[in-house]
């Protein structure tokens, strides 16, 4: 009789090898280098996003000094950078510290289950390359794969899309062998990726069209960060980036701690800046100025003001209409406009999937994630041994992932300490008001709120956006919560598998 195949057991298992997973595998490394893990990619290759996404003049948003992880400095001239930079920026970092031999790729995980007994989850995974279904056992679950879905992009239906003969293209799903030169296109949508791609296709494009149906809020920032770069020179790299950050920091919080204050006094300050920027006599209330208050969605960044540049030269144009159908020679608008166009781009958002469209199970119950509490921002009511990294919509990313991940191997230390192997976040007060894990205006948000988690009105249930008050929350303040409760494993592991021992 044979005996059955060991099932691998990890301390810790990180899904996702884009930058959050990259930056937990390095905080985790530091801090607990006795621990063994992995990070289960799904895809064939690090990056995440920045490996997914292709379209044209695809970039960051936000400057480099802050999107880039604390402890590794940005070395770049261009503090506003494109998606091949920001990707070899995080392939350097994950080689450099060995991490990139952690990661398995082509591993989707498809359900997680909890036993409190074993204080472990058991975790389902199939290959995307061979098809083959595997299990593992770990400690811990970190989901470091944002909320979006990565197999597809969120397109409306549109009436008679079927009519129109040239490329209708989702930026998701850019087309290598797309060749716009010269050609009228049309790119729906007014979002961060809709003002990335128009003056980047306007440069080659015969003509390009933002379509949009409601007006973002727009504002130039310089590429290159000048002061910043004068810091580097005078100060050395390592010196200067802990200097850089702050001040980066600073002003991207005071910005928007202003525009949350006086929304009116920034809607002002905006129009006054894109104004100036577009040619004399344009419709800037028209085109230019949303019906909701300064970064009730995500302010869209123009580096060096391109999109404006577009604009002023002809190259682009902004209308601002509805859709009535897709025609045989574009689209008809419902002021009674057609568009012309050879290609339609369809910049229409994202589709959100919370941790991956993993299922989960706790002792046999299903997770319902509308039905759970979001806890500081990182782990869920009634989930034990789960973590997650969502970052910021306010400014970069990644300053929140760095102190998720400071929290995590902190809570990691504690739970060493005291010989615990399991803690788990439970409400205390049931009538507790909740409201949406996300909660700003974004059409992706809106249409699926009710599949995603809750949060509180209070902390620690309370998801911050708040650089400052997170700095205090999950770097200073104790790990420990009288709603954050710990505990030891009751039995063994199952057979095949390891024994459970304390963390």
């Amino acid at each position: 009789m044979t005996s059955p195949t060991p099932v691998e057991h990890l301390d810790v298992l990180i899904v996702g090898a884009g930058l959050s997973g990259i930056g937990a595998a390095w905080y985790l490394q530091r801090d607990h280098p006795q621990r063994s893990f992995a990070l289960l990619e799904a895809r064939g290759a690090t990056g995440g996003t920045w490996d997914l996404f292709r379209y044209p003049g695809i970039r960051s948003d936000s400057d480099l000094h802050t999107f880039g992880y604390e402890f590794k400095p940005w070395r770049e001239e261009q503090s506003i950078a494109s998606a091949d930079r920001i990707l070899a920026y995080l392939r350097e970092t994950a080689s450099e510290n060995h991490i990139d031999s952690h990661v398995r790729f082509h591993h989707r995980v498809l359900a997680a289950s909890w036993s409190s007994a074993q204080a472990r989850w058991t975790v389902e995974v199939e290959r995307g390359d061979t098809g083959e279904r595997t299990t593992l056992t770990c400690s811990w679950l970190f989901c470091a794969g944002g909320y979006y879905r990565y197999d597809e992009g969120f397109t409306p239906q549109f009436e008679g899309r079927d009519r129109f003969p040239g490329p209708i293209v989702h930026p998701q799903h850019w087309p290598e062998d797309l060749d716009t030169a010269g050609r009228r296109v049309v790119v729906i949508g007014s979002g961060a990726t809709a003002v990335t791609l128009v003056p980047a296709l306007a440069a080659t494009a015969g003509h390009v069209t933002m379509l949009q149906r409601t007006p973002s809020y727009v504002m130039p920032v310089p590429a290159v960060d000048r002061l910043g770069n004068r810091l580097r020179r005078l100060l050395g790299e390592e010196r200067a980036h802990p200097l850089i950050r702050r001040m980066n920091i600073a002003k991207g919080q005071l910005i928007w701690r202003f525009a949350q204050r006086h929304p009116d006094r920034a809607r002002k300050l905006i129009r006054w800046v894109n104004t100036r920027a577009l040619p004399a006599g344009y419709p800037v209330d028209e085109h230019f100025n949303p019906p909701y208050g300064p970064w009730d969605q995500r302010l869209c960044a123009v580096p060096d003001g391109d999109l404006f540049r577009a604009i002023r030269n002809g190259s682009a144009e902004v209308v601002t209409d509805r859709i009535v159908t897709f025609t045989e020679q574009g689209l008809l608008l419902e002021s009674g406009r057609e568009l012309a166009a050879d290609v339609i781009v369809t910049a229409t958002g994202l589709n959100l999937q919370a941790f991956g469209g993993i299922r989960f199970t706790v002792d046999g119950a299903e997770v319902r994630l509308p039905e759970t509490v979001a806890y500081k921002g990182m782990m869920l009511s009634g989930v034990p041994n789960l973590a997650y990294a969502i970052g910021y919509t306010n400014s970069s990313w990644t300053l929140k992932i760095g102190l998720l991940c400071e929290h995590f191997t902190r809570l990691l230390t504690h739970m060493d300490r005291n010989g615990y192997d399991a803690c788990r976040p439970e409400v205390g007060d049931p009538a507790m008001p909740t409201r949406p894990l996300l909660d700003f205006g974004a059409g992706y948000v809106r249409r699926s709120v009710d599949q995603l988690p809750k949060q509180g009105d209070r902390m620690p249930w309370l998801t911050s956006m708040d650089y400052r008050a997170d700095v205090r929350l999950l770097r200073t303040d104790d790990v420990t919560d009288p709603e954050l409760h710990f505990s030891r494993a009751m039995t063994p592991a199952a057979p095949g598998a390891p024994a459970a021992v304390p963390a």
